[in-house]
C-alpha cells in the first residue's frame, strides 16, 4: 500500500493527471466551439444569395404571365358566349322567317285577331289588389312616398 500512495504523490503521476485534465478541458472547449460554429459556408451563402436574386428577378414576369393567361381564358370564355348568342339570334331570325311563328307572336304580343274572331283580354286580379294598396300613400306626407319609392327601387335592384 505504501507503493500506491507513493505513486499517487509522485511527480510523474501528477504530470500525467494534469495532462489528462488539460486534454479533457481542451476537448470540451473544441466541441463547444464546433457546436457554436455556423454550418453556413461561403459557398452556401453565395448559392442562397443567387437563388434569392433569381426568385426576385423572376417574380414579376411570372406574375404577369399568370395574369395574362387568366385574361386570355376570360376572353376565350367571352368569345364562346358571344358565339352562342350569335347562334341563338340566328335561330330566332330563322324562326321569324316562318309565317306561322310570326303570326303566333303577333297574336300573343300585340293582341291582334283575325277577321271574324273576337279578342278577349284577361286582367290579373293580383295586379288590381296591388294598385288598391298604393292608394293609402295619399294619406302620408310626400317625403315618405319619395323615400318608399327609393326603397322599392333599391329592392328591385337586388
Amino acid at each position: 500500500m505504501a507503493v500506491k500512495d507513493r505513486d499517487r504523490f509522485s511527480t510523474a503521476t501528477r504530470i500525467r493527471l494534469l495532462g489528462e485534465q488539460t486534454a479533457a478541458r481542451v476537448y470540451r472547449s473544441q466541441t463547444k466551439r464546433q457546436a457554436r460554429r455556423s454550418r453556413l459556408t461561403g459557398r452556401a451563402a453565395l448559392l442562397a444569395l443567387v437563388l434569392c436574386s433569381l426568385i426576385v428577378a423572376l417574380a414579376y414576369p411570372m406574375r404577369e404571365y399568370v395574369s395574362q393567361r387568366a385574361e386570355i381564358d376570360d376572353l376565350q370564355r367571352e368569345q364562346q358566349q358571344a358565339r352562342e348568342r350569335v347562334e341563338r339570334l340566328r335561330d330566332l331570325k330563322a324562326r321569324w322567317q316562318d309565317d306561322a311563328y310570326a303570326e303566333q307572336q303577333i297574336r300573343q304580343r300585340l293582341h291582334y285577331v283575325m277577321p271574324g274572331e273576337t279578342g278577349f283580354i284577361v286582367v290579373d286580379p293580383h295586379a288590381a289588389k296591388q294598385s288598391r294598396t298604393d292608394l293609402g300613400a295619399a294619406d302620408r306626407p310626400w317625403y315618405s312616398n319619395v323615400w318608399d319609392g327609393v326603397d322599392k327601387a333599391d329592392a328591385a335592384d337586388r
